[in-house]
């Protein structure tokens, strides 16, 4: 279902980043990077409005062959998800429903106290989760 899963953080240094394909990573992860652009002009114009506390971003970009979405926390750590543009059955909710429980993973994921705030995710359950995320599974 999903070609690339990112995690960046607030200084939009990359937390997490995972592919389903090995061969195109460099190609989503320049995806990703552009799509931190037009995730930063979403919130930018959504700063105005007192009522913005919408945190799914919705499409940011489409491709030939992808569809970038994005998500915001209120802590401005930003999820960009990058699927498939053939699946055309995927619909808006089950995109919200993969940043929702991706948004549950990752809090899962920081509240270890082991975790180093700011440090990249290197947790094997969170690799696990997102993968079966990532098949369609979850």
């Amino acid at each position: 279902m999903a070609f690339c899963i990112a995690v960046i953080g607030k200084d939009n240094a990359p937390l997490y980043l995972t592919t389903s394909d090995m061969e195109q990573e460099l190609d989503l992860q320049y995806h990703v990077n552009a799509a931190l652009d037009v995730v930063e002009e979403k919130c930018l114009i959504g700063k105005g409005s007192p009522e913005s506390k919408e945190l799914y971003l919705g499409l940011l970009y489409s491709t030939e062959n992808q569809k970038i979405y994005g998500f915001v926390t209120n802590t401005r750590v930003k999820f960009i998800v990058v699927i498939d543009s053939s699946n055309v059955a995927l619909r808006e909710n089950e995109v919200r429903a993969i940043f929702r429980n991706l948004h549950l993973l990752y809090t899962d994921a920081i509240c270890n106290p082991f975790y180093i705030p700011g440090e990249s995710l290197t947790s094997k359950k969170f690799d696990r989760a997102v993968q079966k995320l990532m098949s369609g599974t979850a």
